[in-house]
């Protein structure tokens, strides 16, 4: 299959080639045509990230059904949750690049010793997140600048969010095992099948439908808790089984410190990569608070657009990373270097078609999510502003995920501290605040940030010095 051609698109060849990649038959992506290579990796990658743009929809879908305040409180509490992304999400940027690296070496058991140090570290990682939820939800929302009536409705959510943290941060680990062996298909189904459990528990644990208690906006945290837990074990149950290319026996779950320590000194450039744009998030959030709740709903909404094609966007970014890293284990810069352009190129014509949507159409999006005049005025604006930068985001994110997919996390972490803290956050301030452009501010200093970042991540990418990271 690997060597089949995409020259001319045919339906035929398209369609055999979904199904292989949905089906998770092995391949070898460091021979062959790099379209055919990228094209696998990337559909399940995309279908994966689309369930969980999915998931993040659906929650505001409900939960803006019971007013502005529950809105509110899943914004802020959810831009705190970033944090917890940034280390799941950090851990599995070194754990994809150590497996990967593995695996184009030949080295299987090698691969198999760092994905259960990961798996590890994620424990580690997510006890502090626990803590702070069962200690202090309130002041959470309270840091974030959340009115009283936000804190009375939200602390139960933030709580129940914050105690299941080491679900989301496993499921995020494990699905970085299997991207970097070159098994998409199995973290595409394993979020697809948390992701549906949300769905479905969703409705019924916030409306209190059938035998369900009615648990308001927290019954959105329980839901979203229940479903990565069940996520976790599928995960799990095809480790032991070994499904895929990456099959952890007896003899693999011991903790090996100097993998543990290789391992870790990649991913905390990682972590502190997501920390610095993540956290800036938050800021962002801070600043918009300042005008109100509505204001902030409207925000809260449009962003959960952008992520709904963010994440997509992530997933060619992510099969771009598997090849960089099992390219470069292979001995093949070139080769991983052609694969980074093309599945920049490609991301870029989705990116910019979804972007004039935003543009031209607003309203058809925003109205799906609130029918609040007021509300809805926020979130087009935003999304409308947005939107221009689609095409630079694109490129920007395939370009950042390369570093990460080669071992480079260092090179990203200083593109993000310059891009989102010496640019974005004072630009964001001094435009809302102290020019009195009020959220479009906000809005514009996100744009400005973005871009720039594509544009740094594209002559330190030429400079080429990734091509040598050992990891």
């Amino acid at each position: 299959m690997s060597s089949e051609k995409l020259d001319s698109f045919s339906l035929g060849k398209v369609w055999r080639l979904t199904k292989a990649a949905i089906g998770g038959e092995e391949q070898d992506f460091t021979k062959g045509d790099l379209r055919v290579g990228m094209f696998v990796l990337a559909v399940p990658m995309v279908l994966e990230m689309v369930m969980e743009s999915v998931f993040a929809i659906v929650d505001i879908f409900y939960v803006e059904k019971l007013g502005a305040q529950a809105v509110a409180t899943v914004g802020l509490t959810e831009s705190v949750q970033t944090i917890v992304f940034a280390v799941g999400i950090g851990l599995g940027m070194g754990t994809t690049a150590m497996v990967s690296r593995r695996i184009g070496e030949g080295d299987v058991v090698g691969a198999r010793v760092a994905a259960f140090q990961a798996i590890v570290l994620g424990v580690l990682a997510s006890i502090p997140f626990l803590v702070l939820g069962q200690v202090a939800p309130d002041l959470v929302l309270r840091l974030m600048g959340a009115e009283p009536d936000v804190i009375a409705v939200g602390a139960d959510y933030t709580k129940v969010l914050f105690t299941g943290n080491i679900f989301l941060i496993q499921l995020f680990l494990i699905n970085a095992i299997f991207r970097g062996a070159g098994d998409p298909s199995l973290a595409m189904r394993s979020l697809w099948f948390a992701n549906a459990i949300n769905l479905l528990l969703d409705p019924c644990l916030i409306f209190g439908l059938g035998p369900f208690p009615e648990l308001g906006v927290a019954g959105a945290a329980y839901a979203t808790n229940i479903g990565r837990a069940c996520g976790v074990m599928y995960q799990i149950s095809h480790l032991i089984r070994g499904s895929g290319r990456i099959h952890l026996y007896r003899a693999n779950l011991r903790i090996n410190l100097g993998v543990a320590w290789r391992l870790f000194r990649v991913s905390i450039w990682g972590i502190v990569q997501f920390l610095l744009a993540t956290s800036s998030w938050v800021f962002l959030m801070r600043i918009v608070a300042q005008f109100g709740s509505e204001v902030l709903a409207g925000y809260t909404i449009a962003i959960r657009l952008v992520m709904f094609t963010f994440l997509p966007a992530w997933g060619f970014s992510n099969s771009a990373a598997t090849l960089v890293g099992q390219n470069l284990g292979a001995k093949q810069p070139e080769r991983a270097e052609r694969a980074v352009w093309l599945t920049a190129h490609t991301n870029a014509i989705g990116m910019t078609l979804m972007g004039l949507s935003f543009i031209l159409v607003p309203h058809l999006f925003i109205g799906v999510f609130t029918q609040q005049p007021e509300i809805a005025a926020n979130a087009v604006e935003c999304l409308k502003m947005l939107a221009w930068g689609y095409p630079m985001y694109a490129y920007g994110m395939v370009l950042i995920q390369s570093f990460n997919g080669a071992g480079d996390t260092t090179s990203p972490t200083l593109i993000n501290l310059f891009c989102y803290w010496v640019v974005e956050i004072p630009l964001a301030w001094s435009l809302a605040l102290s020019l009195s452009m009020g959220p479009a501010g906000v809005y514009l200093s996100i744009v400005i940030a973005e871009s720039l970042m594509t544009i740094v991540g594209f002559f330190v990418f030429r400079r080429g010095r990734w091509k040598a990271k050992m990891v």
